[in-house]
This record gives C-alpha cells, sequence and structure tokens, in this order.
C-alpha cells in the first residue's frame, strides 16, 4: 500500500486500523491518491509567492475534486429529541468521496497554523463516532520538506542572484519590519541569502505551521482517537 509514494521519499502513517481498511475496503482509494500525489510537483518560485491557499495547493485540489470525484461536502448532524431538534452540527471537509464500503474523509493542510490540525482531528473523531465516515486523511509537509526549506530557498536567491534586498521583487516584496529583519539575519548569518532564507521560511512556514512534526505530536497524545487515520507528507523532492 502506498510503496509508489514511501518509494519517493513521502511520509505515510495508518492507524486505528486504518491500513486494513484502505487493503480491504478502498484500494480505489489508495490507487487515487497516488495517482494525485506521486505526480505533485511546485517549482520553488511558486514556494516563495505562495501562502497557504496558493497555486500547488490548488492544483491539489482541482485533481482531487475534478479528476477523481473528492469534492468539499459539509455534514449536518442534528439531535432530535420527541420530534423536537434539539442540537444541530455542521463538518466541513474539503474532500470526501463515498466508495462502496464507506466514506473517506480528506483534509491537505499545506500550510495554515498548526491548530488546524485539531480542527481536522476532532472532526473526523465526531463524524467517525456518529458513523458517517470510515477514515479520515490529511496531506501536509513531511519532515524533510520542513527541514529543507532554508536550503532550497538559499539556492534559489544564489540561482537567481538575489543578493540585496532591492533584487527580491518581483519573487517576494517584504515589510519594513521584514526588510529590518533580513538585513539584520545577512549580518549575522554572513550572507545576504542566508539571511533572507532564514527570515522567509521563519515567516512564511515556521514551526507554529502545519508540518508533520505538528501533525505526529497531535496523534501520539491521541487526538482524533480512535477514528482510523492515514497521514501523508510530502518530501522535499517534489521541489523542482
Amino acid at each position: 500500500m502506498f510503496e509508489k509514494l514511501a518509494e519517493n521519499g513521502f511520509q505515510i502513517l495508518t492507524l486505528h486500523h486504518a491500513a486494513a481498511i484502505l487493503t480491504h475496503d478502498m484500494a480505489d482509494a489508495v490507487a487515487e491518491l497516488e495517482a494525485v500525489l506521486s505526480s505533485a510537483r511546485i517549482p520553488t518560485e511558486e514556494l516563495i509567492r505562495g501562502g497557504g491557499e496558493g497555486e500547488f495547493t490548488q492544483r491539489l485540489r482541482r485533481a482531487l475534486s475534478d479528476d477523481h470525484g473528492w469534492r468539499k461536502h459539509n455534514f449536518e448532524i442534528k439531535k432530535i429529541v420527541d420530534g423536537e431538534e434539539k442540537e444541530s452540527i455542521s463538518h466541513e471537509i474539503d474532500h470526501v468521496k463515498r466508495f462502496p464500503a464507506g466514506t473517506f474523509a480528506l483534509e491537505i493542510e499545506w500550510n495554515n497554523k498548526d491548530p488546524f490540525f485539531d480542527r481536522d482531528l476532532e472532526n473526523f473523531k465526531r463524524l467517525h463516532a456518529d458513523g458517517v465516515i470510515s477514515i479520515g486523511g490529511i496531506i501536509t509537509r513531511g519532515e524533510t520538506l520542513q527541514d529543507s526549506l532554508r536550503k532550497i530557498v538559499v539556492a534559489f536567491a544564489r540561482d537567481h542572484g538575489i543578493n540585496r534586498i532591492e533584487a527580491l521583487t518581483p519573487s517576494y516584496s517584504p515589510t519594513a519590519r521584514q526588510r529590518s529583519l533580513i538585513e539584520k539575519a545577512a549580518r549575522t548569518r554572513g550572507s545576504f541569502e542566508e539571511g533572507w532564507a532564514h527570515v522567509f521560511v521563519s515567516d512564511k512556514f515556521g514551526e507554529a505551521t502545519t508540518h508533520w512534526r505538528k501533525l505526529a505530536e497531535r496523534v501520539r497524545r491521541g487526538v482524533g482517537n480512535p477514528c482510523p487515520l492515514l497521514l501523508i507528507g510530502f518530501p522535499s523532492n517534489i521541489v523542482v
């Protein structure tokens, strides 16, 4: 299961019998996800231009929704007592697909604030407890990608001759605060490229954003338990 993704450096984690469900009941889901993710690439220019819902995320969403039918869905759960509605809760999931043996709910957290993981996992837990979904999945930045971001940005700066503030546009337009931080970091880190990469990655893709380590921390604490979960982390080699 997901052998092609694993060979290409993707991190794959299944929890709470998710592997058995995917293997025996949702082989088509595995094939569709592998087809979309194995072809995913993001040019460094996009990485630098984009933040949360950037071009890369939009391409992934279109591939899942338009090509394979994983569409946004709002689950509404109502509590009725003696014919009277007492409570109504809705859970919007970005990608949902119903298979013959069950329903798969999937979220892409490319670059949000890390509390979004809590929201996703708790939503999956509630929907699974209510018998609405069979499995929940989250796709995010893997450890190799997160740990390589500064190196990727430094290489981009050197390849494009970005060695001063004025050379940053149109790729990236820093605020006055960022300009001050870049200039300070350039002095302490020995080069403009290193200083810019440090400030840029800290601002755009810092530790408090959605990436593999933050997700793993939560599932280790039991967030989302006992919903079956599939977690996938993008490797650094998707950046071209």
